[in-house]
């Protein structure tokens, strides 16, 4: 569970009238997608795995901050910290999926043995179903988004691979990616193959520029991490975030923080209020 690991996501989505539709609707004819309150953005946080530092030092900066992000848990790892994920729960933060045992390509070591090549639909059915009764059982809640670890959505090899995402999108809300390389159009994105981007080992202004892109596009930006605490490989720098926090929660900064099923779910309403 290493490589593809905890990831925190930050979605943004940007705003709808005037400038602020998305340049792809403006183009295309289509009516600008419209966030509410007027905002220019919304902001998703992902954290990937149920890493310890995830409980151990980003829980009480994001509940500093009031802002809600979402944990996609691996649920072994789940009673590790049982009572903190609990109150992560409690402060009104996201669990989602990330499968029982974090099946990835074989070519990353750490999955050689639970390579995805060797996995049949199937097989991955029963890996988020367990997933999703182990979360119920210890945490009380039923996941509703999920995250693909490492960002891959096949099982098999040659001929007989296919795709896993008509199986999440059968299941949950939004089905999110990592390491991809742009942010969502609310009004056009497949939400069972959101788009991530890594967030980790970045500075304060390198989010920031992803940030301000994705809010002048009216996108939807994801964006992806692991750890939390000082920057190094697979961690999210605590003090970018947290600076990344104070600046959304600003009321001038016109984006919207919430979690990805708060978000997923508006842009169903939005598109169902409109026949798309």
């Amino acid at each position: 569970m290493l490589v593809s690991g905890l990831c925190c996501v930050l979605f943004i989505c940007a705003g709808t009238s005037g400038q602020y539709g998305s340049q792809a609707n403006t183009e295309e004819g289509r009516k600008p997608f419209r966030w509410p309150g007027g905002k220019r953005a919304a902001v998703s946080l992902t954290f990937d795995d149920a890493r310890l530092s995830q409980i151990d030092t980003g829980l009480a900066l994001l509940d500093k901050y009031g802002v809600r992000a979402t944990f996609y848990v691996s649920p072994d790892n789940l009673e590790k910290r049982l009572e903190g994920w609990k109150k992560a729960v409690a402060s009104g933060h996201e669990i989602g999926n990330h499968t029982k045992s974090h099946p990835c390509t074989g070519n990353y070591a750490f999955s050689l043995q639970n390579a995805l090549e060797g996995y049949t639909l199937r097989r991955m059915e029963q890996e988020l179903d367990d997933a999703n009764a182990d979360i119920q059982r210890l945490l009380g809640v039923k996941p509703v988004t999920f995250a693909y670890p490492c960002g891959q959505k096949f099982v098999g090899r040659g001929r007989e691979v296919r795709s896993y995402v008509p199986l999440v999108a059968e299941r949950f809300i939004v089905g999110r990616g990592y390491l991809d390389e742009a942010a969502n159009d609310p009004a056009f994105c497949d939400l069972a193959q959101a788009t991530g981007t890594g967030f980790d080992s970045m500075d304060y202004e390198q989010i920031k520029k992803l940030v301000s892109q994705a809010s002048a596009e009216g996108r939807w930006l994801i964006l992806v991490g692991h750890e939390i605490g000082a920057p190094a490989f697979q961690t999210t720098d605590a003090s970018a975030l947290e600076a990344l926090c104070k600046y959304a929660r600003d009321p001038s900064s016109g984006l919207w923080i919430d979690t990805v099923e708060a978000i997923g779910r508006y842009i169903q309403q939005q598109r169902a209020g409109s026949g798309r």
